[in-house]
């Protein structure tokens, strides 16, 4: 029996198939795009907030102290319905810890959905709307003409180029990838 590699699979695991309940729930009644959003959210609160990551986390609190919690968060910043429902789901079994996961394997699956590929682009400083344009249009032929939603990130210490990934593709245009590579030839000169 051949082994199946489900590493790109966003459906596999604990996540994914919590992901998968939850995007078919949310298809069902065309929420989507607002389940994505509200995920997304309370994803970014939760990773913003370092006490907030270790409730999440910690196995010493119990189902009804984590449920207790996080209806109390859900209320105070308007979270109902499928999402709210969905995240208490998780709390009362114990797998508030793999959130951040299924968030990630839901926008997988909504992405896909959609046509959308993601793409993450590092630069080493802030790109002219003119640039983002044209990066946007290039990655969109690259991905077959589908649409493409750009992450822009500056770091300055790639020095200069670009860095993009896009689905399972990477590309390291980096000024700073490029000297390393230089000095890793001189060395195997010298």
């Amino acid at each position: 029996m051949a082994e199946v590699d489900d590493s790109k699979n966003p459906t596999s695991g604990v996540a994914g198939r919590y992901a998968q309940a939850l995007f078919s729930l949310a298809q069902d009644t065309h929420s989507t795009d607002v389940v994505a959003s509200e995920l997304q959210n309370f994803g970014a609160l939760v990773a913003g907030n370092a006490d907030l990551q270790r409730f999440v986390t910690s196995p010493i609190f119990t189902a009804e102290e984590q449920l207790k919690a996080v209806t109390a968060l859900l209320t105070h910043f308007g979270y109902s319905g499928i999402t709210a429902n969905f995240i208490k789901l998780v709390a009362e079994k114990r797998r508030l810890f793999v959130l951040p996961e299924m968030i990630r394997a839901f926008n997988a699956l909504n992405d896909k959905a959609k046509g959308v590929t993601r793409a993450q682009v590092t630069v080493a400083e802030p790109l002219s709307p003119d640039h983002s344009a044209s990066l946007e249009e290039a990655l969109r032929q690259v991905s077959g003409g589908s649409t493409v939603k750009v992450n822009v990130s500056v770091d300055p210490s790639i020095i200069g180029g670009i860095v993009v990934q896009l689905g399972s593709r990477m590309v390291d245009a980096s000024l700073k990838t490029k000297l390393n590579s230089l000095r890793t030839r001189m060395k195997e000169v010298g």
